[in-house]
């Protein structure tokens, strides 16, 4: 088969993120790309949560509505999902405690006694997923040493007990369809939040510094694993405002270094990050966006921060603000972003999402395209330091504290070229400048750099133009109806001429955002970019395919 969808659910604490992610490992051994969908409730038992499993011959990045398999571990999931089952659709589900009604033509149903097997296996009641897994080898004709060599890579503890319920699944269940095996090369799973971390260990990140905070709280924890191997200062303080300022002490005395946070937390983080513009000290903010104003949808996604990330903190001054929409852009954009802010002494910031930052992908990367390297620039040791030497850059020379033979001295006042406090007009205006020049020098650093991507029907006159999370969704939507599709990387600063380039011939542009305001049609106003129509959702979860495709066609004409 070309694809399959498959749709797993249950309450919170079901096991249901465990088990989605182990049936993507499966299955991507079998050469398949992968992407897994997650929707969950803020809440850390009960309630409904879910996961989409997609599989494909091709490369993909978003989920669809219509499922081939529903494993559904309680009566909820079936109740809510028996719409979305395609016809002949499989349905392997708990005969122990659920009561099937009205079902697709033509449907397998796979009945698992899970209380019975469970008691008699003496297996707790999160190993119902354990089950289903093994339940769907069998109906899948999937090799069962693979599921055994997963199941002993991934857990840690009981992978014996876990492997005779599944094996309990299995013998119960029985053959549906076959996946087979493809000669494509098997790729690796990442989220966009371990892409993330493994682009800023890339670029040298060397202390990681959070407060956690859904959809970069993963960020976190993986920083914290990977804290031995990389040599990494990875620290959890008591709040946001912290965060930034433990981060900007750190960057002081020369250690490359990240913050993760939402929006809520960017929120306390804004004065700190207006320090960073005006003492000059790098620090990259990783942005993950979820639904506001205020707690919002804390587990569920957006694209509403565009603006603030580009006006937060008091004053005027230069920064670097990135948007990847898959896995490999997170990895290359991480490391560049934390490369820029060393290079040109400013904070950069990285926009993701809950959708980018939870989701899991194929990984396919090709390190040829990593970012060119960018090296700041340390002081020559030739007479008295100046920490704000007015260079034709904008950029001074760095020492660090406790550098011997150098007083480095940072402001968050308005400072001379030593970091003396200053209130004379001239020096102020004059130190205001340097600072807001080097974003000349970004800019033609950037153009060696892709920050603008096209897909799609190039010569196509209708173009959809997308940001963040939705290029998977777009490129597939587009790919079907013969359309363009027009990705901005970098926002700050903007890449007018790219952006204008990728545009070329294009008489109709549909811009397809996560907001309720159309942020980035907003933004390619002020640069005289037309948009003909937005398509827009914010309701927290991310489109599907047959919804996308369905939109697009009512706009295009």
């Amino acid at each position: 088969m070309d694809e399959l969808s498959i749709l797993i659910g249950g309450k919170a604490g079901f096991g249901i993120d465990r088990a989605s992610l182990i049936l993507a490992r499966i299955i991507s051994q079998l050469g398949y790309r992968l992407y897994v969908y997650r929707d969950y409730p803020s809440l850390i038992r009960g309630g409904h949560t879910f996961s989409i499993v997609r599989a494909s011959k091709k490369k993909i990045a978003a989920h669809k509505d219509r499922a081939d398999v529903l494993i559904a571990l309680n009566q909820e999931t079936f109740d809510i999902h028996k719409g979305r089952l395609k016809e002949g659709a499989v349905i392997i589900y708990d005969s122990s405690s659920m009561t099937l009604d009205t079902l697709p033509s033509q449907s397998k149903v796979i009945r698992l006694p899970l209380a019975e097997i469970l008691a008699e296996e003496k297996a707790g009641d999160i190993m119902r997923n354990s089950c289903a897994i093994g339940a769907f080898a069998k109906a899948f004709a999937i090799d069962w040493d693979l599921v055994e060599r997963i199941f002993w890579k991934d857990f840690s503890e009981e992978a014996e007990l876990n492997l005779r319920v599944a094996k309990r699944g299995h013998s119960a269940a029985e053959d549906c369809a076959t996946l087979e095996l493809l000669s494509t090369e098997k790729l690796p799973l990442l989220s966009g939040n371990e892409a993330t971390a493994l682009g800023l260990i890339k670029g040298g990140v060397q202390a990681y510094i959070s407060y956690p905070m859904t959809p970069t709280s993963p960020i976190l924890h993986y920083m914290a694993r990977a804290a031995d191997e990389f040599s990494l200062k990875v620290v959890h303080p008591e709040n946001e405002i912290a965060v930034m300022l433990m981060a900007l002490g750190m960057a002081y005395c020369g250690q490359r270094v990240a913050v993760g946070t939402s929006g809520g937390g960017f929120c306390l983080m804004t004065e700190g990050l207006s320090l960073s513009g005006m003492a000059e000290l790098p620090v990259v903010v990783v942005l993950g966006q979820r639904p506001g104003p205020s707690t919002g949808l804390p587990t569920y996604s957006c694209q509403t921060e565009l603006f603030f990330a580009m006006y937060a903190g008091q004053g005027e001054f230069t920064r670097f603000i990135a948007s990847p929409g898959d896995t490999e852009e997170a990895y290359y954009l991480a490391r560049m972003a934390l490369e820029i802010s060393w290079k040109y002494q400013i904070p950069s910031i990285l926009l993701t999402d809950k959708t980018l930052g939870e989701g899991t992908y194929s990984f396919d990367i090709d390190l040829s395209k990593d970012p060119k390297e960018q090296v700041e620039m340390l002081w020559d040791r030739i007479g008295s330091y100046k920490r704000y030497q007015d260079t034709d850059m904008g950029v001074s020379p760095f020492a660090f504290a406790p550098d011997k033979g150098a007083v480095v001295k940072v402001n968050s006042y308005e400072h001379d070229e030593y970091g003396i406090t200053t209130e004379e007009p001239g020096l102020a205006k004059e130190m205001q400048d340097k600072r807001l020049r080097k974003e000349d020098y970004i800019k033609i650093d950037l153009e060696y750099f892709e920050c603008v991507k096209t897909y799609g029907d190039r010569n196509s006159k209708t173009a959809l133009v997308c940001w963040g999370s939705n290029k998977g969704v777009c490129i597939e939507v587009c790919d079907e109806l013969g359309l363009k599709i027009v990705q901005p990387l970098i926002f700050m600063p903007f890449p007018a001429k790219q952006f204008k380039n990728a545009l070329e011939g294009v008489e109709k542009i549909i811009c397809v955002e996560s907001n309720a305001t159309g942020q980035l049609a907003q933004y390619m106003g002020r640069y005289g970019i037309k948009v003909s129509n937005s398509i827009l959702k914010y309701d927290g979860r991310p489109f599907s395919v047959e919804e996308l495709k369905k939109k697009v066609q009512e706009v295009a004409g």
